[in-house]
């Protein structure tokens, strides 16, 4: 089976323009995110619609491709992408161009979950803590999944699943396994074409989660249980932070 790792990286954003520009001791934000894959993948580009990004990556040796400025989400840019490189992957793992410290580990993790034959979509998924503060885990901007048995996802959301009914919502971490969100996907490319095609759907639209639509036509996302956080870059105090912690690595 065959992988290719696409990044999607824009210059627009309303709350960080240009961060996957950003300098991060040394390197773009973006370097770091290649670097990053390039120990697991050979086959790997980023997608961008900004002609910037699109010298800066290929000034470092990586290889990049131009997309449409229209794109309604990355995976849509994701197939373009793939459409454009003439790719004969199997599977496209859609990796976040602003997670500077993307773990490989995480992407193998991603390509394992393909062994299963029946495995369409895959993403991943981290514990919360026991001991974790409740008002961590009702942060709306840290998605949460609940699951089957076999690790099929059976919802997302921004609020807190499952609800405990007739227990203080502050005891609720130690209560029960809850699981927040890794926003990094895995697609077979004939899933990929047939999911893009797809309208926005009613539970899409409430919690503005893409892959609410993928479940509501009836589609499997297989999550992968990682025990190790990933850190975006969204604000300038994002990068701030990215650079404390690289000072602490060294």
């Amino acid at each position: 089976m065959k992988f290719i790792g696409i990044i999607p990286a824009r210059y627009a954003s309303t709350r960080f323009e240009g961060k996957p520009l950003a300098d991060l001791d040394g390197k773009t934000v973006i370097e770091h995110v290649c670097t990053r894959v390039s120990s697991v993948l050979e086959d790997f580009a980023v997608a961008t619609d900004d002609i910037r990004i699109f010298e800066a990556v290929t000034a470092f040796g990586a290889k990049a491709v131009m997309t449409s400025t229209d794109h309604r989400s990355g995976t849509d840019r994701c197939l373009e992408a793939y459409d454009n490189l003439s790719s004969d992957a199997d599977v496209v793992i859609n990796i976040q161009g602003d997670e500077p410290f993307v773990d490989p580990g995480q992407i193998r993790q991603i390509m394992d979950c393909f062994t299963d034959d029946s495995t369409d979509i895959a993403t991943l998924a981290l514990p919360f803590p026991k001991n974790g503060a409740y008002a961590e885990l009702e942060n709306p901007n840290k998605p949460k999944v609940v699951m089957d048995s076999r690790n099929n996802a059976l919802m997302f959301s921004r609020s807190v699943i499952p609800y405990l009914r007739g227990h203080d919502h502050l005891q609720w971490p130690s209560m029960a396994d809850y699981f927040t969100h890794i926003g990094m996907y895995a697609f077979r490319i004939k899933t990929l074409r047939e999911i893009t095609q797809l309208p926005q759907s009613p539970l899409e639209k409430a919690e503005s989660l893409e892959q609410l639509r993928w479940l509501q036509n009836g589609y499997t996302i297989k999550v992968g249980i990682t025990d190790r956080q990933t850190i975006g870059i969204d604000t300038p105090a994002d990068l701030e932070a990215a650079k404390a912690l690289l000072e602490n690595l060294k």
